[in-house]
């Protein structure tokens, strides 16, 4: 559980926040929406579990609450400088600024599993040092039952890339897990405890940066042609 919490944790100093955060956001307020139509539309409102088929238009509602999902503290927001790596950007060193907008899940149950599709909408804003460019976004996905001692059920990393074009100063992205999978607790109430938290993760991106490369399996050479007498 720490190294998911550990993972999920952001840049967030009080003095970039102050010094960049107002011009960001009375910059937002003035855009066009930039989520006039989404795919979070599609989700379905429901708080409920769904069984069955619903491609086949089976699917009845159950007695299941659907885990609620919430942005985890402090990974609401990303920054990203000109000097990756080297702790807080200072407010002319920011080139880019992700922000969290928007969440959406839906839950199935089958088989003594549950299924969810969990989706993420943000966006992306160049800061003083930004530019056109393309933008890499850490993103993590982690399914906790809460109590005494919270216990993570599933957690899945992911990188989106976000393009911004010369004219631009912002872009949105979206990112949908139609496979966030997991065995249902012994007792279905214990449901309940159960939270998907999701948020940026730039440190889980450094830890796939280091993951070593598969190693491809060489061919087995060709059996030596016995000589013709």
């Amino acid at each position: 559980m720490a190294g998911v919490r550990n993972g999920l944790e952001t840049l967030t100093g009080r003095a970039l926040a102050m010094a960049f955060g107002c011009t960001l956001l009375l910059a937002g307020c003035g855009s066009t929406n930039l989520f006039s139509t989404s795919a979070l539309d599609l989700f379905s409102t429901s708080s409920k579990a769904t069984t069955g088929d619903a491609a086949a238009g089976s699917e009845s509602a159950t007695d299941v609450e659907c885990p609620a999902i919430e942005v985890r503290t402090g990974a609401a927001t990303l920054m990203i400088g000109s000097k990756p790596g080297e702790g807080d950007p200072s407010a002319l060193d920011l080139r880019y600024q992700g922000t969290i907008v928007r969440t959406a899940r839906e839950c199935r149950v089958g088989a003594g599993v549950m299924t969810m599709k969990v989706g993420i909408e943000g966006r992306v804003i160049t800061g003083p040092a930004g530019g056109p460019g393309t933008v890499d976004i850490p993103l993590r996905i982690a399914v906790v039952q809460e109590g005494i001692t919270p216990k993570t059920i599933v957690s899945k990393f992911a990188r989106i890339q976000v393009g911004i074009a010369g004219t631009e100063d912002r872009a949105p992205f979206t990112h949908i897990d139609p496979d966030v999978s997991f065995p249902m607790p012994a007792r279905a109430a214990d449901i309940d405890a159960y939270v998907v938290y999701v948020g940026f993760d730039p440190a889980g991106a450094q830890q796939d940066k280091k993951k070593p490369a598969p190693k491809s399996k060489s061919k087995p050479k060709p059996a030596a042609k016995p000589r013709q007498s």
